[in-house]
């Protein structure tokens, strides 16, 4: 098991590697495509009936012909454009407010019980998988691929430092009915680290914590990176959630050792559209 996991990451760090160093941006934005569908077609396997699962793959595969297609033709870049222009802002608001309003307090209380399939939440992961994808988009398009590696970098950051101080130091469980393994300690230790990341990368140009630090005074700026941790680890356990309400391990087994995409991208679903918000393009 473990040496599957060790051979599926370095799969997936040499392909994301090869993307960010490619010339052109369309690799990148490929992949970042093909991870969103996957992701779609995951959460709705989580909220939707077991006899509904064909809907799920239609979704998904909607998805990679649509972002293929704004990807590839200019009538697609500029509907692109278009969309950006009209839609962006209110879908980020409500995305994020999704996060904090709706996800959180569902984390905080702890509704992980085997419960019937979820309408709602089936319609948020459509919104929430268009606002993030979008989001990277933008990024990556305005700001390059290594700005965007940069704020990656926040979520793991985030997510190794916690599992390394919850290991260490963990004693208080965060969230014992959605995922029991997470403490209060590791979460503190994943905020500090990410933060300390965003300030320090701020010494390189066209880095995400340099931008943020240029547009905001260093105060908000730290404050905005604490957010920005997080919330990273709230998408995290909203996944953990979704996982426990449908009674799966996995969010699927697409990522040999890793389980599913889903699971390795969720703390990015809600970074995303809050740090396009935060540093605009």
């Amino acid at each position: 098991m473990l040496a599957q996991r060790v051979v599926t990451a370095v799969v997936m760090l040499a392909v994301l590697l090869a993307a960010v160093l490619a010339p052109q941006i369309w690799p990148l934005a490929l992949i970042l495509g093909l991870a969103a569908a996957a992701t779609l077609w995951e959460w709705l396997r989580l909220t939707l009936p077991r006899c509904m699962s064909a809907l799920a793959w239609m979704a998904g595969a909607v998805f990679v012909v649509a972002t293929s297609a704004i990807l590839f033709t200019a009538s697609g870049q500029q509907l692109l454009i278009s969309v950006a222009n009209v839609a962006l802002l209110p879908l980020l608001w409500l995305t994020v407010l999704f996060w904090l309003g709706v996800a959180m307090p569902s984390v905080i209380r702890g509704d992980a019980q085997r419960s019937a399939p979820s309408v709602f939440y089936s319609l948020a992961a459509v919104v929430a998988l268009l606002a993030a994808w979008l989001s990277v988009i933008i990024l990556l398009l305005h700001k390059g691929p290594w700005y965007l590696v940069s704020l990656l970098a926040l979520i793991w950051f985030a997510d190794i430092a916690a599992y390394f101080c919850g290991k260490a130091f963990g004693r208080h469980k965060l969230a014992p009915r959605v995922s029991p393994g997470k403490t209060w300690e590791g979460a503190f230790g994943g905020v500090i680290a990410a933060t300390a990341w965003t300030m320090a990368s701020s010494i390189w140009p066209g880095t995400f914590g340099a931008d943020l630090l240029q547009q905001w005074s260093f105060v908000a700026a730290l404050g905005f990176a604490v957010l920005l941790a997080a919330i990273s680890i709230v998408g995290d356990l909203f996944e953990s959630l979704l996982k426990r309400r449908a009674g799966f391990k996995d969010s699927s087994g697409l990522l040999p050792g890793h389980g599913g995409v889903f699971d390795r991208i969720d703390a990015l679903l809600p970074v995303a559209p809050l740090a396009l918000l935060l540093v605009g393009v």
